[in-house]
Order: structure tokens, then sequence, then C-alpha cells
């Protein structure tokens, strides 16, 4: 997939195309693999992510736990899919697919260490010629641990379509972890409140009666006898 983001005015001049190759980023600390309740999504040899159809229940946890949308669900037999970077191809020594096809070398493909050497100097180069948005999204570990899919950008993450500070499902579940412990322990006051709240209220009917008791009896008592 190739995103396409158009930067245009009203007059539609002064603009400019943005393109961004729109596949899995095969995160360093993946949450699509972190939730999959069949290990059918696994790290490779090549440290990149595969989903197994044949092991995937197709419930679609990765989908929800996936920061970058890139999880789909193959309708022909309901188990998700994504890039695998040409997992069988990488196995034959070749290189993807779309590295292979890309005419101008706008998708590279190479060892980490040689990529990030050749992307920081495209970054300083865009730089010197007036580009101060020019930056690497996902080359270090700020970004999941490290992308082994990671991009060149000429403006903010967000206008891609990217998060910012995309988080795992885990580092999301300790707050809600929190706020369910909060809201027990709420629920758990209130119900003694309200629990006291009854039994003052029993107490306090229990002793109008007794006094209204009292006072009949006093009524009773006092009355005179009628004479003969």
């Amino acid at each position: 997939h190739v995103k396409f983001i158009e930067q245009f005015g009203e007059n539609r001049d002064g603009g400019r195309w943005l393109m961004m190759s729109d596949v899995c980023k095969h995160c360093v600390h993946a949450g699509c693999l972190e939730v999959c309740p069949t290990n059918a999504i696994i790290r490779t040899e090549f440290d990149t992510v595969v989903i197994q159809s044949d092991v995937c229940n197709g419930c679609r946890d990765c989908i929800a736990a996936c920061p970058f949308g890139v999880i789909d669900i193959n309708p022909l037999n309901n188990t998700a899919m994504k890039c695998t970077l040409c997992y069988d191809r990488m196995q034959s020594g070749l290189t993807p697919a779309c590295a292979q096809a890309c005419p101008t070398a706008s998708i590279q493909f190479g060892p980490l260490s040689e990529l990030r050497a050749r992307a920081d100097a495209r970054v300083q180069q865009l730089t010197d010629g007036g580009e101060d948005r020019a930056r690497l999204y996902g080359a270090d570990d700020s970004i999941l641990g490290g992308l082994n899919s990671f991009y060149l950008l000429v403006d903010e993450p967000e206008v891609y379509g990217l998060p910012a500070n995309p988080q795992l499902p885990s580092q999301n579940a300790v707050p809600s972890a929190v706020l369910s412990t909060a809201g027990a322990a709420a629920m758990g006051v209130l119900g003694m409140v309200g629990l006291r709240k009854r039994r003052m209220d029993g107490f306090a009917a229990e002793a109008r009666a007794d006094a209204e008791a009292r006072a009949t009896a006093t009524d009773d008592a006092g009355e005179e006898a009628p004479r003969a």
C-alpha cells in the first residue's frame, strides 16, 4: 500500500504530495505478537513479524493491538493478514518485491545499520537544502523498540497517519488495572455507605416504632374506667 498525502492551498499552487509505503513496520516490540492468543504471529530469523494463517483463529485481537492499522482480515479464510516483508523471498536470499520494483530507490532494503547511515545522510542533505522538517521515524528504539521498516518523513508523523508515541497493549493495561481497582474500591466504599445508611434507617424506624408503642401504652393507662 502507498499512502498519498496532498498538501495544497485553495489555489492549488505551492503545494506538494507526500508519499509513504504504508506496510507493516515489523516492530521490535510488536503489539500484534503480544496479544495473539494462538501464537499464530511469530518473529522470524530475519527479525520480521509474520502471521501463520493456518494457526490464526480470526479473533482480530491483533488488528486492535496494531497502532499502525496495517493488519486486515482475509475474506477467503477469515484469518489475519499483513505484509510479511516477502518472507519467502528473503528465505531464498532475494530482496522484498517492493524494494526490488521501486524505480527511484525510495524503498530500500539491507542491513539496518547501513540503512540508518544512508537515511541520516539523506536527512542532513534535505536539512542543508532548507527542509527543516526532515526526520527519521522508527530508526531508533524510541518507537516500540525500533521499527525494522522505518521512514524518512518531511512533516510531523501525524500528517502521515503515524502515531507520535505508539504504545503496547501491556503498557495500556496498567492504567486500566489501576482504574479498575480504584473503581472497585469506590464501589466498595459506596456499598459500605449504603449498607450503613440502610442500617441506620432501620434503627431509626425501630426507635420510632418503640416510641409510638410506649406513647400508646401510656395513653391507655391514663384513661379512666367508665363509671357505673
